[in-house]
């Protein structure tokens, strides 16, 4: 039971206070410190190193998992349930979707036909998520990959690709 009402807690300080701290290369780490104490609490799994910047929004993130050495970038918006691997970076603004509104039926408003399932995103070991990048639900960024700045992430692709666009296309891949 302690260990519930600490979650709470720290999910409460979480979101009155330490998502307002500055960024973790500002005030001599300060914030990147606190939040990671935090969220430590907070995540299902949370790694060795992690940074959690200023403005990063994870719903109850009792079921985020995150690697060690890994980020979550300024005002992103993760749903709790993603699971993020080791040496991950993420920029600034990414929006990862896990669901989306139903919209099967033409006789009743789209507003009243509620949501999808919920589909989790997970993101393997050694990525690179480029800056306002949307995620949308359920894929699976495989090991080594880059997303370029601004993409749309609407399917999967091979590991140590280099992917971009919208709707995202493959650039190149890493490995030969």
């Amino acid at each position: 039971m302690s260990n519930r009402i600490n979650v709470k807690l720290c999910r409460y300080l979480y979101y009155h206070f330490a998502i307002y701290l500055p960024r973790s290369n500002k005030m001599y780490g300060l914030g990147k410190v606190v939040r990671y104490h935090l969220c430590k609490r907070i995540f299902l799994k949370c790694g060795k190193n992690v940074n959690i910047e200023r403005g990063a929004v994870f719903g109850s993130g009792e079921h985020i998992q995150i690697g060690d050495n890994s980020g979550i970038g300024i005002n992103a918006v993760i749903p709790d349930g993603s699971i993020i691997g080791r040496d991950v970076m993420m920029g600034p603004n990414c929006f990862v979707h896990s669901r989306n509104h139903s919209f099967d039926r033409t006789d009743i408003p789209m507003i009243k036909q509620g949501y999808t399932e919920s589909k989790h995103v997970v993101i393997d070991d050694d990525v690179w998520i480029g800056r306002d990048v949307t995620i949308m639900i359920g894929r699976h960024i495989k090991r080594g990959s880059i997303i370029a700045a601004n993409c749309v992430l609407t399917k999967d692709y091979p590991e140590y690709s280099v992917i971009g666009g919208n709707p995202s296309r493959l650039i190149k891949q890493r490995k030969s």
